[in-house]
């Protein structure tokens, strides 16, 4: 990964409208069995080919093979019982109904392994794939068993460990923790959120990220940013732990957000993803704007060390706007290139 600003996704993109409903969360299958693997790995192969068209340089599944960032690992383990469920706060925002933890949790197979095996047939760019972290999973559960945040949270990180080491394993580049949680609870980040978290990437040899955001651009997240002021900074209480962590890459929300992009000398060192994508609006971000924020975050990030990027996920968006933004963060990345002089074969 020696080309200057490579472009990638927070993580997911939006599904074929083959496969699940568009611009849905926990959108259902549309068919099973057989046909569904199939047409799983179908997906794979068309998200694959449009990052590749809209000159992404670090490529990902979309996230086409589950239906949630968080729950569908969740699925994969034993000790969950998803018929029993609960209704909990979601990071202090909006209410849901979600599994239950009735038993000692663990991981009896790999549960993303052969996607990625897949995934990586197809292509020799970089792949980054995303893992959820695990405090944003004790937070899309109701815990029956355990009935401690940071004691289920480290079971967590086991598992999670176990299955980065097999995605690192299957020849994926970067695995990435999402971490959105880290932006609300911010004592227990400190006190032992940020040590699950590294217990998650221990042993790893790739590159290891953090994607902390302000959430999909559904309505109980805009609905919570309102209410945040003119400047959002939240980030400030937990850069430091992340700065002295062994996080290699950071994935941040910047644009059209209140974050004081100051923010990011924080972690001065690091190599930064500078959300240059707003995914909570349909608007398609011209290059320049996307450029503008660039400009912006170089002042805060060693030039070597800046990975655009998008605010986060995309699924709730459509095709076609999906398809455009990305197209304008890879436009906006060029511009900063020549601005440099450095052009998009270095």
């Amino acid at each position: 990964m020696t080309k200057l600003l490579p472009t990638s996704t927070a993580g997911s993109l939006p599904k074929p409208a083959w496969l699940a409903e568009p611009e849905k969360l926990w959108s259902p299958w549309k068919m099973d069995g057989a046909a569904l693997a199939q047409a799983k790995q179908d997906a794979l192969r068309v998200t694959l080919a449009e990052q590749r068209d809209a000159g992404i340089d670090i490529v990902s599944d979309g996230e086409q093979t589950r239906q949630h960032f968080v729950t569908t690992f969740i699925e994969g383990l034993e000790g969950v019982d998803f018929e029993q469920r609960e209704t909990v706060r979601i990071r202090d925002r909006y209410d849901a109904s979600v599994p239950t933890v009735v038993g000692a949790v663990a991981r009896p197979r790999s549960i993303f392994v052969e996607d990625a095996k897949f995934l990586r047939g197809l292509t020799d760019a970089p792949i980054k794939w995303a893992l959820p972290g695990p405090m944003t999973m004790i937070d899309t559960l109701y815990d029956a068993h355990y009935r401690s945040r940071e004691k289920l949270a480290w079971e967590f990180a086991k598992l999670l460990n176990e299955e980065a080491k097999e995605l690192e394993a299957a020849g994926i580049d970067i695995i990435q923790f999402d971490e959105p949680a880290f932006n609300v609870f911010f004592e227990e980040v400190n006190d032992w959120g940020m040590a699950a978290l590294e217990r998650a990437m221990e042993g790893l040899d790739c590159q290891k990220a953090v994607h902390v955001c302000y959430g999909y651009g559904i309505k109980a997240n805009t609905d919570w940013k309102a209410t945040l002021g003119s400047e959002w900074r939240q980030y400030e209480m937990i850069f430091p732990a992340i700065q002295k962590s062994s996080v290699d890459l950071v994935s941040l929300e910047c644009h059209n957000s209140h974050v004081p992009l100051d923010l990011i000398e924080m972690l001065r060192g690091k190599k930064v993803m500078v959300g240059a994508i707003d995914v909570a609006t349909n608007t398609i971000e011209t290059p320049e704007e996307v450029a503008a924020t660039l400009r912006k975050a170089l002042q805060f990030v060693d030039v070597d060390k800046l990975y655009p990027c998008t605010n986060c996920g995309m699924t709730p968006l459509s095709r076609q706007v999906a398809r455009g933004k990305l197209a304008a963060l890879s436009a906006g990345a060029e511009i900063i290139r020549r601005e440099l002089g450095v052009s998009a074969a270095a």
